[in-house]
């Protein structure tokens, strides 16, 4: 795994200006190798397809991921790309969005990794994490905003984005304006547990 970021260090592709690659895709990077040599478990991994190796570029001269998604086979081991509609997405999705876009003002996050999915348990734990009502202010002012605005000013990519970025954005505005307060959402600052249903659903523990 040390390899593999040494790896990264000097493969961070040219795709992108050097400051596109040091204030997203390279710290990104890191941090998913970083988790991954933490775990327990032991990887073999044969090819890692980021930065200028999942980059393709389109005859307008715009770059886009050749893999946005993938779905893995635990028996086999075989992966394969994959797009995921709204409906087959894991649970409290709008949720693990806010945690995503907030986590960077909340300190007990600093230079972590949100890993959620829970292999042996076979559950989602979504682990606290806090904003201040400020984000409410923010919410209502890019509510207010076109679709063409909010695709300009809350994506780092806005011309590689999929046709439901803007919706999502929406709906992430519409839960911050409705529950400014944090704790409302993770009382006693306690995780959001969900489990597998018998049909192959999620329900909230």
């Amino acid at each position: 795994m040390k390899l593999l970021k040494i790896w990264l260090q000097h493969n961070n592709g040219t795709s992108e200006s050097n400051a596109d690659v040091d204030s997203h895709s390279f710290p990104l990077c890191s941090k998913v190798v970083e988790a991954l040599q933490r775990r327990r478990q032991h990887f073999h991994i044969r090819t890692l397809f980021v930065l200028a190796h999942n980059t393709r570029i389109d005859s307008n001269g715009i770059s886009h991921p050749i893999v946005t998604g993938f779905v893995v086979e635990t028996c086999t081991g075989t992966i394969t790309p994959a797009n995921f509609d709204r409906s087959s997405r894991s649970p409290d999705e709008v949720v693990r969005r806010i945690r995503v876009t907030v986590s960077s003002g909340d300190p007990t996050w600093n230079g972590k990794l949100l890993e959620t999915y829970d292999a042996k348990k076979d559950r989602y734990q979504i682990a606290a994490c806090s904003w201040t009502p400020r984000w409410q202010y923010i919410a209502l002012s890019l509510q207010q905003l076109s679709d063409s605005e909010i695709l300009l000013r809350c994506s780092t990519s806005p011309l590689s984005e999929g046709p439901d970025f803007v919706d999502n954005e929406r709906r992430l505005f519409g839960y911050l304006i409705k529950h400014p307060n944090w704790k409302e959402t993770f009382p006693a600052r306690k995780p959001r547990i969900f489990e597998r249903t018998a049909d192959g659903g999620w329900r909230r523990c």
